[in-house]
C-alpha cells in the first residue's frame, strides 16, 4: 500500500522547512515512520570535491550509491534531461506511514499552504482545490479552508492526522 501523502506549499521564506522539520519531529514522536520529499529549484549537491563519490560521479556515472552502516543515498545525474515527476520518486520511497512533500507546489497532491503575512505573495488557497488548509503567521480573513497557526504544530498533526486517515499514538 502506497503512503498517505500531505504537502506543504508556499513561496520563499514563507517557513516551509521550519515546518516540516517540525511536523516530522511531531508525527514520529507519535509513533508514526515519516518520510520526506523536497524540491530544490537550484542545483545542489550531498557529495563535495574530494569525496569518492564525487570523483566517480565526476568520472561519468550516472548513478552512485554510497553505502554506510548508518545510511544510504543513491545519487543520479541528470545530465541535462528533465528529473522524474513527483508521483516516480514516491513510488521509489521505502514503505512508511506519511510521506510530507515540500514544494511542489502545482502538483496533484493535497497540501497545507504556508503563510508569512509580513510577504507579499499570491495566495494558493482558494484557487488550488488541492489545497486543505492554511498554516499562517496570522489570522486569516475569509479563507476557504481551516486556518492554524503556523507554529501551532499540535494542532496542525492532528490536522493531518484527521486528513489522511492515520492513527497516532496520543
Amino acid at each position: 500500500m502506497m503512503a498517505k501523502v500531505i504537502g506543504v506549499a508556499g513561496f520563499k521564506n514563507s517557513g516551509k522547512t521550519t515546518l516540516v522539520e517540525k511536523l516530522v519531529m511531531a508525527l514520529t514522536a507519535r509513533g508514526l515512520a515519516v518520510s520526506t520529499v523536497k524540491h530544490a529549484h537550484h542545483s545542489f549537491d550531498i557529495d563535495h570535491e574530494g569525496r569518492d563519490s564525487f570523483r566517480h560521479r565526476r568520472a561519468g556515472a550516472t548513478e552512485v550509491a554510497v553505502i554506510s552502516r548508518d545510511r544510504w543515498a543513491l545519487i543520479h545525474e541528470t545530465r541535462g534531461t528533465e528529473p522524474p515527476p513527483l508521483d516516480a520518486i514516491l513510488a521509489m520511497m521505502a514503505p512508511c506511514d506519511l510521506i510530507i512533500v515540500e514544494g511542489y507546489k502545482r502538483d496533484g497532491h493535497d497540501k497545507i499552504e504556508v503563510r508569512n503575512l509580513a510577504l507579499d505573495h499570491p495566495r494558493l488557497a482558494g484557487d488550488d482545490p488541492t489545497v486543505v488548509a492554511i498554516a499562517a503567521t496570522g489570522a486569516v480573513a475569509d479563507a476557504p479552508v481551516p486556518v492554524f497557526d503556523r507554529d501551532d504544530v499540535a494542532a496542525l498533526t492532528s490536522f493531518i492526522l484527521r486528513h489522511c486517515g492515520l492513527r497516532g499514538a496520543a
